[in-house]
């Protein structure tokens, strides 16, 4: 399933789930129903495999991704949404640790499923307190999503030998967390909804966001392309993303991106930092193999091409 057109032809691996429960169905559309407004972050309720019925048929159970960020818009909780109760949008809707930390409907055990069957490779680096606390309260969202538990329960997700970092709540290898990177580059949601939400990167400077209306699609997960200066919808959402980065094709998705020894040098590659290539990698030039790399901050490479970049086309959002 190719979910946006790309130079390098990239493409995103569609995981299918053709059995869905009853109910399964119903509480995706209810899900639906209740969205944040669409200057806040959402993700759609999935559904995952968690046994075999009596009959033989797989079954499945729904998973609550209603959230994102509850910014300054107000969002019904899981138990509200169930019940078909909303709350007031307009309200502000700051929720203490208690409230979103939830060990009873936690979906930790699901990603810890995910990374277990995992085609790619991935490391789980571990939480500290305080800093998962502070993450979690900073993005207000409840530990019921795969967002929430990442954030939450780990220090961040690497893939790929670190090619790509999903953030979290902070850790030695790397040394950022959601909310905090968010707010280094501008992103500061404490005073108002972003118009997107940085969640993961990869190693040559490609971002990742979740669109809060800067791109007309709420909810989707786009791609910062250095090869394009482009904004590019994955038409995925964050939950979808992470099944990609765990069993997609990276080998396709960053076909002629790649060198001879690339594993190596990612090995001195701290998480807080990208390869500056040159020539640049939207300029033409030799095959990436003879290309200059030099390891940089993160926040240069992202000053550099996507603030600027963004600057250049007067104002408009790249995608």
């Amino acid at each position: 399933m190719r979910l946006f057109s790309h130079p390098q032809t990239r493409q995103l691996k569609a995981i299918s789930r053709n059995c869905k429960s009853d109910f399964s169905v119903k509480f995706e559309a209810v899900c639906k129903r209740t969205a944040i407004a669409s200057d806040a972050f959402f993700a759609s309720a999935k559904v995952i495999r968690f046994g075999v019925a009596p009959n033989g048929w797989p079954q499945y159970a729904p998973v609550s991704l209603i959230l994102a960020v509850l910014f300054l818009s107000g969002c019904a909780d899981l138990h509200a949404e169930k019940s078909g109760v909303q709350r007031n949008r307009g309200q502000m809707n700051i929720r203490d640790l208690s409230q979103l930390v939830n060990t009873k409907e936690s979906a930790w055990p699901m990603i810890q499923a995910w990374v277990k069957d995992a085609k790619n490779q991935v490391e789980v680096l571990p939480p500290t307190d305080p800093a998962r606390s502070r993450a979690l309260l900073a993005t207000q969202v409840t530990t019921r999503s795969p967002m929430g538990s990442i954030i939450y329960e780990t220090g961040g997700l690497l893939i790929d030998h670190g090619w790509l970092r999903i953030l979290g709540s902070g850790h030695p290898k790397l040394p950022r967390t959601l909310p905090d990177w968010n707010k280094s580059v501008g992103n500061d949601f404490t005073s108002k909804a972003p118009p997107f939400l940085l969640v993961a990167d990869d190693a040559i400077g490609g971002f990742f966001a979740i669109d809060g209306g800067a791109f007309g699609k709420p909810g989707n997960v786009f791609y910062y392309a250095p090869d394009s200066l482009r904004w590019e919808d994955t038409g995925k959402s964050y939950t979808d993303f992470i099944d990609f980065c765990f069993n997609g094709d990276l080998e396709k998705f960053y076909e002629g991106l790649r060198w001879q020894g690339w594993q190596a040098d990612l090995k001195q590659l701290p998480g807080d930092k990208g390869f500056m290539i040159y020539p640049f990698l939207f300029a033409a030039g030799p095959p990436i193999d003879a290309r200059q790399r030099k390891p940089v901050p993160l926040s240069e490479l992202y000053g550099l091409f996507v603030e600027k970049a963004n600057a250049a086309q007067s104002k408009k959002p790249t995608f």
